[in-house]
């Protein structure tokens, strides 16, 4: 969660997009992951939750429940299919904060992101245009992305800062993520704690 990483992030996350390559390596290299902010973490991404993927040994992830109280439509005002849009956008993090992100259940074609077997992501603008017309109110809006340089996400995992699990479309498209946290922090198995080397290579894929 280096800032100084932004320029970098920036361009690796359009790149993948552009050459639509991750959904390979995601299947070669790692496994996407839903990582819960530990009640130790502080700062910005406090009482997170966050789907995070690999990137060519880097990590960028969405932060899933910092719902806005904005709509679509107030900031693109000019665009018609917009208005359609009645879900809220979201603060998907710190990184490209002035790009537009959509997540959907299944893949929209052209340029996109796989992010696990059932999610994909886009920030092209054409798609997101299709997206809005034909199915608006079945993607989640993000602005933003959190990004985390090469090791950077296994040692804060090993110091105990997030809790770990599988993702699924299930938590993204949760229809209320008011006190999401507070129930994925408390439930069975998710006690926060360091984590040795085997479980970050069983859940990371190193």
């Amino acid at each position: 969660m280096n800032p100084r990483a932004g320029a970098l992030f920036s361009f690796l996350l359009a790149a993948c997009i552009a050459a639509c390559s991750f959904a390979a390596r995601a299947g070669e290299s790692a496994k996407p992951l839903l990582l819960v902010a530990s009640p130790s973490l502080q700062g910005p991404y406090e009482h997170t939750t966050v789907v995070a993927v690999p990137v060519d040994g880097k990590h960028i992830g969405f932060i899933l429940n910092r719902s806005t109280d904005v709509k679509l439509s107030a900031l693109f005002p000019d665009h018609p299919a917009a208005k359609k849009v009645t879900r809220p956008v979201y603060l998907g993090g710190p990184e490209m904060f002035d790009s537009l992100f959509v997540v959907v259940r299944r893949n929209p074609g052209g340029q996109s992101l796989q992010l696990a077997s059932d999610l994909y992501v886009t920030g092209k603008a054409e798609i997101i245009d299709r997206i809005m017309e034909q199915t608006p109110n079945e993607a989640r809006y993000f602005v933003g992305f959190v990004g985390w340089v090469a090791g950077e996400l296994e040692e804060e995992i090993e110091r105990g800062l997030w809790i770990v699990t599988e993702a699924d479309a299930g938590v993204v498209f949760r229809s209320e993520t008011k006190g999401m946290w507070e129930e994925l922090v408390t439930r069975p198995g998710s006690n926060p704690r360091p984590f040795g080397r085997g479980f970050l290579e069983a859940k990371l894929g190193n």
